[in-house]
C-alpha cells in the first residue's frame, strides 16, 4: 500500500545549533508530484473552494481578535506560481486583515539601507495576515548567481535572516514559506505561452531569458537558502507546482494548518451590549 502522503514531508529540515539537520536535494522533490491533489484538475478546484470557505473564516477571526500575526512567503522560480497562487487561495478572503506586498530589484533608497530594511515595514501587524510575494530571500539568491557576495557574506546574510525570523516569531508572528518548485521544461512551456499570448506580454521581460541561462545556479542557491533558514518556528516547504492546481490546494492546506494551530476564536462578547435594542 502507497505510503499516504503528510505535509512535513515536504518540509526543509531544521537549521539548529548553528548546523543543517542533515543534507537534501532539490532533485528529492518531484515537480511533478500531486500527493495533495483531490484527484483531477476539477476535484482540485472542488477542493480550493471549500478549503477557501475555511481560510475566509478563520482569517476573520484573525482579524476580529487582532492579536496573532500570520506571514506567508511565496519563493519560486520565474512562471512558479506565486501571483496565481495568491489569487487562487485567497478569492474568498476578505481583503481588511490581508497584505499583499511584491518585492522586485531593491531602488537606490532600499539598497542604501540594509537588506533587511524594506522588508521589515511589511511584516504583518496584530490581526494582519500578511503575504510575501518574492521577499527577503531575494537578497541571497540573486546576488549569489550574479557573484556579488563572498561566501561569508552569504553566511552572513543567512544569519541575519534567521535572527529576524525569530524576532517576528517572538513578537507573535507565526510564519511559513512556501517554495513553489517547478522544473525547467515546464518553465519552458509557462514562457512559452506568455510570448505566444499578447495578453501575457506583460508579464514577460527578456531578463526573464537571461535568469532561466543560470538555472542551475539559481537551483544551487534556493537549495542552500532554504537549508540554511528552514527554523522550527519559520519552515520551508518545497511545494511541487507542475500542477497549478495541487500547488493551490497544498499552499491552502499548509496555511490553514498554521490558522487552525492558532486556536482562533472571536473576541468575548461584550457584556455592556446583553439586552441592547437598536430603535
Amino acid at each position: 500500500m502507497m505510503k499516504q502522503a503528510h505535509l512535513d514531508d515536504f518540509r526543509i529540515p531544521f537549521f539548529e545549533n548553528g548546523k543543517k539537520a542533515h543534507a537534501f536535494a532539490l532533485d528529492d522533490f518531484d515537480t511533478r508530484a500531486k500527493p495533495f491533489s483531490a484527484g483531477s484538475k476539477s476535484a482540485d478546484r472542488e477542493r480550493l473552494a471549500e478549503l477557501a470557505v475555511r481560510l475566509d473564516e478563520l482569517q476573520e477571526r484573525l482579524h476580529a481578535q487582532r492579536r496573532e500575526r500570520v506571514l506567508l512567503i511565496l519563493q519560486g522560480m520565474d512562471t512558479s506560481g506565486k501571483d496565481g497562487t495568491i489569487r487562487a487561495v485567497f478569492h474568498e478572503t476578505d481583503p481588511l486583515g490581508l497584505r499583499i506586498t511584491s518585492f522586485r530589484a531593491p531602488t537606490l533608497d532600499e539598497a542604501a539601507h540594509d537588506f533587511l530594511w524594506r522588508v521589515h515595514r511589511y511584516a504583518p501587524a496584530a490581526g494582519e495576515l500578511a503575504i510575501f510575494n518574492r521577499s527577503h530571500y531575494e537578497d541571497v539568491l540573486v546576488p549569489r548567481v550574479l557573484g556579488q557576495l563572498t561566501d561569508a557574506e552569504l553566511a552572513c546574510r543567512y544569519q541575519h535572516i534567521r535572527h529576524f525570523e525569530a524576532l517576528l516569531a517572538d513578537s507573535g508572528t507565526a510564519i511559513v514559506k512556501c517554495f513553489l518548485h517547478i522544473s525547467k521544461d515546464e518553465q519552458r512551456r509557462r514562457l512559452q505561452a506568455r510570448i505566444d499570448d499578447s495578453t501575457k506580454h506583460w508579464k514577460f521581460d527578456l531578463s526573464d531569458l537571461e535568469a532561466r541561462q543560470h538555472w542551475d545556479a539559481y537551483q544551487a542557491a534556493y537549495r542552500d537558502a532554504l537549508a540554511a533558514t528552514s527554523t522550527e518556528r519559520a519552515p520551508w516547504y518545497v511545494v511541487p507546482a507542475d500542477s497549478k492546481s495541487h500547488r493551490n490546494v497544498m499552499v491552502a492546506t499548509l496555511l490553514l494548518r498554521l490558522l487552525e494551530g492558532l486556536k482562533l476564536e472571536y473576541p468575548p462578547a461584550k457584556e455592556s451590549l446583553k439586552g441592547v435594542t437598536v430603535a
